[in-house]
């Protein structure tokens, strides 16, 4: 496998994640694989939603076809939202949990989903219209560049999305950007727990396995 550069990463997770958003669409409606490949795309695993966290209820409140299965928990169910909360989604995809906050958080709040694939972006505003939702906008941009005000945010959300950023301190320095004084965090994510070598570093496949 190729060793790619941190800045050619993005590029080949948004055209992956395209791949994944345009197959789902075209089975909607048709459950995840659980811990297998998603739609035939190598290098991607989709995992059964029900066994990282989200509750039957979860699944039925939010569009059919808005979890992909593509994170790793359920960061709803800690996040302690709150009626009027305004949140942020760093990289929503199909917006799944974007639809499980604004539930909870009601038309007195506010939801906004964030992702860099097009496709994801225009999968998720298709479920937003769909369901009839009018508090959760969608926002084309890298989550290194949230195209939001300085503390604009009283929370922010990440589904196993961070892990995928090359420059994660950017990351987390757009967060503190955005969230308001006393704001708060909840992501559900994956962690090394030493230090990788340069050549699994550079090896973009592994960063969608």
């Amino acid at each position: 496998m190729k060793q790619q550069k941190p800045e050619e990463i993005p590029q080949m997770l948004r055209r992956r994640y395209g791949e994944i958003a345009g197959r789902n669409a075209q089975a909607e409606g048709s459950a995840p694989s659980c811990c297998g490949p998603a739609a035939g795309i190598t290098g991607i695993t989709q995992i059964a939603p029900d066994r990282i966290g989200y509750s039957p209820l979860d699944l039925a409140s939010a569009p059919a076809g808005s979890n992909l299965g593509l994170g790793c928990g359920n960061p709803c169910s800690f996040a302690a939202l709150q009626p009027g909360e305004k949140v942020l989604d760093l990289g929503c995809g199909a917006g799944g949990d974007c639809f499980l906050a604004a539930e909870v958080v009601g038309p007195s709040g506010s939801v906004i989903g964030v992702d860099m694939t097009p496709e994801m972006v225009a999968r998720a505003e298709k479920n937003r219209k769909g369901h009839g939702v009018a508090n959760i906008e969608f926002r084309l941009a890298p989550i290194e560049q949230l195209p939001l005000e300085p503390a604009s945010i009283d929370v922010v959300l990440s589904n196993c999305v961070i892990n995928l950023a090359p420059d994660k301190e950017q990351v987390y320095r757009e967060i503190y950007r955005v969230l308001q004084p006393g704001g708060r965090i909840a992501i559900a994510d994956i962690i090394a727990r030493k230090q990788m070598p340069a050549s699994i570093r550079a090896d973009g496949f592994l960063y969608s396995c």
